[in-house]
């Protein structure tokens, strides 16, 4: 069975965590490097992807430095979206040659371990179809509620960035954006919805489990990636 290496970061600045990313997709790609997942926990950060409108920022430079959030325009694809303090951020760098060539799938299949991983604490999650069938909501929905947000980009079939899931977040600063340009839906989190915090360590437990479940694969835990091999 392929193996998947796991490698935590702790809190790590978003800058930080992006160039590292970079480099180690470089190295997947040529198949230099194992497929790895990269676990990360940010400062407050807002994104912005290929598809984003400035507007649905709705804060301004001055409010942002005063409330201590970073900015950064990035190539994955989506709208705006927060990473902050409490919110469990996976990126899977994988050469999808190993696997398969379908980005609809892969997008399914991560939604697919986040309602996993989210019935094990006893919460039932879905995917949200809308009406119109030329759009898609992608994510991890609880009724009308986001509590994960998606957004990857593909090149010559190796994945990068990934997914934002909201443990024991401040929803309060989703108020500084229009989520994923969806502005008639609303944002929960997993400590919302259980009236309780909840041990991000566990929650990256039972990600690796159900990742390993659907992707087909075995989960290593590295402690970190050599400087020598990226």
């Amino acid at each position: 069975m392929r193996q998947v290496q796991l490698v935590s970061l702790g809190t790590m600045p978003y800058a930080d965590a992006w160039n590292l990313q970079k480099r180690v997709f470089e190295r997947v790609q040529q198949d230099l490097l194992a497929d790895t997942i990269l676990s990360v926990e940010h400062p407050h950060t807002y994104t912005l992807g290929k598809e984003s409108k400035r507007e649905h920022l709705l804060l301004s430079e001055a409010e942002l430095r005063a409330k201590n959030i970073s900015l950064f325009e990035i190539d994955r694809g989506g709208d705006i979206t927060y990473h902050g303090y409490g919110q469990f951020v996976a990126y899977p760098i994988l050469n999808m040659n190993h696997f398969y060539h379908d980005a609809h799938r892969y997008l399914r299949d991560l939604e697919e371990v986040v309602i996993r991983l989210l019935a094990d604490f006893g919460i039932d999650a879905h995917r949200k179809t809308h009406h119109d069938k030329r759009k898609n909501y992608t994510g991890v929905w609880i009724g009308d509620e986001k509590i994960c947000a998606l957004g990857v980009k593909f090149s010559r079939w190796t994945t990068m960035h990934g997914l934002a899931l909201n443990i024991n977040t401040d929803l309060e600063y989703f108020n500084g954006i229009v989520p994923c340009g969806i502005s008639d839906k609303g944002i929960t989190s997993l400590a919302k919805l259980l009236g309780t915090e909840m041990s991000l360590s566990l929650v990256e437990e039972k990600f690796a489990e159900k990742f390993a479940d659907v992707f087909e694969v075995e989960i290593h835990r590295a402690k970190t990636i050599s400087t020598e091999e990226i």
